[in-house]
């Protein structure tokens, strides 16, 4: 059975693989939701597939292990008092249509937490990097409900693209980290972009800023936790697909106002991208 790659519509890159029956070109099962379970790029919230050759997964005892550190983790996002404006909720909300919602890997802790509070029930995919580290953050992610799929944002595969444009043609959300999965901090791949692009779907851009939380320094990104019980102040900005037309000028713009929307006093790099 043979391999293509074609474009649908403005649906982006779609695999098709040739019918051995008929001879006839159709839509690979990543395309199709029913059989999303059997393609190892896609996790399900509830179980895992294989992994794919040189992906590593967690199962058997240590996704046991994994539950207890999930709950706690879950329990400590539940204490934390978020806080946010009127349109920052409407824009947390938004339900008509399936978006990418853009967080920097420092803020990754409060991913669960946003999509319990803003989001469910819409099922959300997480782009995950393909590490041993991806895998325990998948695993975990799976325990909260969320969906993954492994790929990085720093060499967005053909795959990895792919699945993120099915996911967001089938109505369903995705969650990048743009700097993920080893930085530089608060660099602006082009990955988000070029899925919203190519799917015609906005953007949100997520803020956080934490009245206490402890900071990891000697981490790529300085990885913020949160201390339990604490406030954070959540922002979020709605980017509409036509803002998003001239590739240049809209990968520097969702840069810096993902910068302004996550304000770090101590720290302020000069703008860059690499798209």
């Amino acid at each position: 059975m043979g391999t293509e790659w074609k474009w649908r519509g403005h649906g982006g890159l779609v695999e098709a693989k040739r019918d051995g029956v008929n001879g006839k070109m159709c839509d690979s099962r990543l395309a199709r939701w029913a059989d999303s379970w059997k393609i190892p790029l896609l996790n399900s919230s509830t179980t895992t597939s294989q992994p794919e050759a040189g992906v590593p997964g967690i199962t058997g005892w240590r996704r046991v292990v994994l539950w207890p550190f999930g709950l706690v983790m879950k329990l400590w996002g539940m204490s934390l008092r978020f806080e946010e404006s009127a349109e920052d909720l409407r824009n947390f909300r938004k339900n008509d249509e399936p978006l990418s919602m853009v967080i920097w890997h420092n803020r990754l802790f409060l991913s669960a937490e946003i999509f319990r509070r803003y989001r469910r029930p819409r099922p959300m995919y997480a782009l995950v990097s393909p590490s041993q580290d991806g895998a325990w953050l998948s695993a975990f992610f799976a325990l909260i409900g969320l969906r993954t799929v492994r790929g990085s944002s720093n060499n967005l595969g053909r795959e990895a693209a792919s699945a993120l444009v099915n996911v967001l043609n089938s109505g369903r959300d995705v969650g990048i980290t743009p700097d993920g999965p080893r930085g530089p901090i608060y660099q602006f791949k082009p990955g988000a972009l070029i899925v919203a692009r190519r799917t015609k779907t906005p953007l949100l851009l997520i803020g956080a800023d934490f009245e206490s939380a402890w900071r990891f320094n000697k981490a790529w990104d300085r990885f913020y936790l949160p201390k339990p019980f604490s406030k954070v102040r959540m922002r979020c900005e709605l980017i509409t697909a036509a803002q998003l037309s001239d590739r240049a000028p809209a990968a520097t713009m969702l840069q810096t106002r993902l910068l302004e929307l996550n304000p770090d006093a101590d720290w302020r790099p000069g703008i860059k991208t690499s798209a």
